[in-house]
């Protein structure tokens, strides 16, 4: 590489102290992307007939949920990384140092905002269609935390764009040579920049849709579904830091293709349906009810005269 060469530099640091306290940026990154979840989510959530604060109280069971979720799915799917001989089994709770499987953390997320939406008493296909394109915006922002952990690139490359990747010392530094100077691994495809412009692309691309269109209760959320899969798939065969492999592809690779299949057949299947509301009412293809219709007026209905007997005729007088 000669001096002349363009690449995006990597962070040396991908923590700071303050007092005892150690701040990891990847969680830094991570909260702000739920902060910019919630703000949109609140703002949405209010056009389509919820109360202030409803998304928040629904966030204090989608959230924690949502990280719990994601640390079980990276921990079942890269067992190696902590339990053989040689690691240190406990760094399994060790979030700061990156790991949260979005598969994990989407589906037992959606367990805990439906609680938080049964608690409340407010629809849960409502709220999924709501908080999807800040979720999207969200792990846009969390990709930015892996590039202050210097992980998740792809193969090797000579392009304009490559990312520049230190050698890493586990404490949130990078290694130095003899003379101080941090050591490179090589340079690489960028794929987390690759997947947070794609999830602000989708993002961006569904809120146009559901504003110029009447997209059916659920569809929005099968759309973010299926639009962040198409791209994590491609990412997926780009990328080439470790991970378990079947049949030739990494296990996310075929994850994302399946997950795909049912986003897209979830899209085809609810945008014709009525468009969700945050307060729903029975309708039977599972969308929200349509507007009630006011019974015919009295006048119109024509009723024959009941006969009645002298004891019944006393009474009504």
């Amino acid at each position: 590489m000669t001096a002349g060469d363009s690449f995006i530099p990597s962070p040396t640091v991908s923590a700071f102290h303050v007092g005892p306290l150690t701040i990891h940026f990847y969680a830094l990154c991570i909260m702000a992307g739920i902060a910019l979840a919630v703000w949109l989510g609140s703002r949405r959530w209010l056009a389509r007939g919820g109360r202030p604060g409803q998304v928040l109280d629904i966030c204090v069971w989608a959230v924690p949920a949502g990280i719990i979720g994601g640390r079980i799915y990276h921990v079942i799917t890269d067992p190696e990384l902590y339990f053989v001989p040689g690691k240190n089994p406990w760094n399994a709770f060790a979030i700061w140092d990156g790991g949260l499987g979005i598969w994990g953390a989407i589906a037992l997320g959606c367990v805990g905002a439906w609680i938080g939406c049964r608690r409340a008493g407010v629809s849960f296909v409502g709220f999924l269609d709501v908080v999807a394109p800040g979720v999207l915006f969200a792990q846009a922002l969390g990709r930015w935390g892996n590039w202050f952990n210097n992980e998740l690139y792809g193969d090797p490359t000579g392009l304009p764009w490559k990312l520049q990747i230190h050698q890493m010392d586990g404490s949130g530094s990078a290694v130095t040579d003899a003379s101080g100077a941090p050591l490179v691994l090589g340079y690489y495809q960028p794929t987390f920049l690759y997947e947070s412009l794609w999830c602000v692309a989708v993002g961006l691309l569904i809120l146009y849709l559901d504003a110029r269109f009447t997209l059916g209760a659920g569809s929005v959320f099968a759309l973010y579904v299926a639009g962040y899969t198409a791209g994590r798939f491609a990412f997926e065969l780009m990328r080439s830091d470790y991970a378990n492999l079947i049949l030739g592809l990494r296990v996310n690779t075929w994850v994302a293709a399946l997950i795909f299949v049912a986003g897209a057949a979830g899209f085809l299947l609810t945008f014709r349906r009525q468009r969700s509301v945050a307060i729903p009412g029975p309708a039977p293809d599972g969308g929200d009810a349509p507007p009630a219709v006011d019974p015919a007026p009295a006048s119109a209905v024509i009723r024959e005269p009941a006969p009645t007997t002298p004891r019944e005729h006393r009474d009504a007088e």
